[in-house]
């Protein structure tokens, strides 16, 4: 069982997406969580109707620091996602367990503004991306964490073009 993180700056929003759709896709082989460096409080409502939407459970969902993973309590992770470019760019935590620490970039969904319709749209392209790099990840097999080219190709698959 490994563990993987998906950290945003708010954990309000893209790393909720990245947990869910890692725990839905990785078929009981990971532990997921999220967490941010300036935690909202709350998951945004968006997120838990693209969800829905996906057919993906919404309950369990908290925006929380990032601080609770860094601790001597905490559970050693095994991968570390930053998803925003702003958490990629903030000084982190020092992790237990010497994590594999990667960027893959996305597009922030609730920094767009308008309707249901338009809002929605945004958060299910947000979750289409993320859904393809964690495909790509789990088609990569356990044995790329003890790869010695691992976070490499971890790495990769946040260069890789969306569109």
């Amino acid at each position: 069982m490994r563990n993987a993180l998906f950290v945003c700056t708010a954990n309000s929003a893209r790393s909720v997406l990245g947990e869910a759709i890692l725990r839905h896709r990785g078929e009981g082989k990971f532990n997921t969580y999220s967490a941010g460096s300036t935690p909202r409080g709350m998951v945004n409502p968006d997120v838990l109707s693209c969800l829905e939407r996906k057919n993906l459970p919404t309950d369990g969902f908290r925006s929380k620091s990032w601080e609770e993973f860094a601790g001597a309590g905490a559970p050693k992770m095994d991968l570390i996602v930053t998803v925003c470019d702003s958490a990629a760019g903030e000084a982190c935590p020092v992790w237990p367990g010497h994590p594999f620490v990667v960027h893959w970039g996305i597009a922030d969904p609730a920094s767009v503004e308008g309707d249901d319709a338009t809002r929605a749209e945004a958060f299910d392209l947000a979750y289409d991306r993320l859904e393809r790099r964690i495909g790509a990840m789990l088609a990569l097999g356990d044995d790329v964490f003890s790869a010695a080219d691992g976070r490499s190709q971890l790495s990769a698959i946040g260069a890789s073009a969306d569109d």
